[in-house]
């Protein structure tokens, strides 16, 4: 389907891979376009109800912004329109399915945005994170800066957006921005074990969770409380929500209808 990135279905779980070894997986709008042409399916298949993102080479899950393309491609630059809704963790786009990055090697600047803008990160022990932009003259502006302050301890985070500097997995499972470490050969079966958690799971209830947790987390802790979010309505009119209480006393697996 995509010439930069390989999709995959096996059930329930779409599997997204980036596709660009020889640049490092480096994002450019050819690559963005067909991830948030990808994301799109995802999102609008019912019978899809989890995704992981992950890539090729094993050097690097993304190198950021392919900044070689960029100055051989400047007028294609121009051209291109991409707006902040575009992104697949926009509220906006949609997707409340939940999104496992696999990452294997580098995961910087860009590549650590697309990393945190994923539910979950499982990580390989030899890959690294960092926000380099500034030893470049730039500055990581599509989430980076504002959403590593957000995400681990402010200090942490101005050490690495302010050195530029690299930090290892276990460094950034200890920041909170991993949640597991496991080797390269592992990866892809931690991912899918975790995929696979996920699928037993009622794929509408997982969305009704994820949107409130996304939209609720700048809130007062008591007004979202009083707050019904979309997907958990859809979640209360589903027969999904009386088959889980249901399966759980009959003693059986329950049968979730499609996300």
């Amino acid at each position: 389907m995509f010439d930069v990135l390989n999709f995959d279905l096996d059930g329930h779980l779409a599997t997204i891979t980036l596709n660009r070894p020889k640049a490092m997986n480096a994002l450019n709008p050819p690559l963005v376009e067909a991830m948030s042409d990808a994301f799109k399916i995802v999102r609008d298949t019912p019978s899809i109800w989890v995704a992981i993102l992950t890539s090729t080479g094993g050097r690097a899950f993304s190198a950021g912004n392919d900044l070689k393309w960029r100055t051989e491609n400047a007028d294609s630059i121009r051209d291109f329109e991409e707006t902040r809704e575009d992104a697949f963790n926009h509220p906006k786009f949609g997707l409340w399915k939940p999104v496992i990055a696999a990452v294997d090697g580098y995961a910087v600047g860009g590549g650590l945005e697309l990393a945190m803008a994923c539910d979950v990160v499982i990580a390989s022990d030899r890959s690294r994170f960092g926000l380099p932009e500034a030893k470049r003259g730039l500055m990581a502006d599509g989430g980076g800066v504002q959403g590593l302050a957000r995400a681990i301890p402010t200090k942490l985070a101005m050490e690495m957006i302010l050195t530029g500097s690299f930090i290892s997995a276990d460094r950034a499972q200890e920041f909170g921005i991993v949640n597991t470490v496991v080797s390269s050969d592992e990866l892809m079966k931690s991912a899918i074990a975790m995929a696979d958690e996920m699928l037993e799971c009622s794929p509408k209830a997982l969305q009704a969770a994820k949107q409130a947790a996304i939209l609720g987390r700048d809130e007062p802790y008591w007004d979202v409380l009083d707050t019904e979010y979309s997907m958990f309505e859809r979640l209360k009119a589903s027969n999904d929500f009386t088959e889980g209480p249901k399966a759980f006393s009959e003693k059986r697996i329950p049968e979730w209808e499609d996300a």
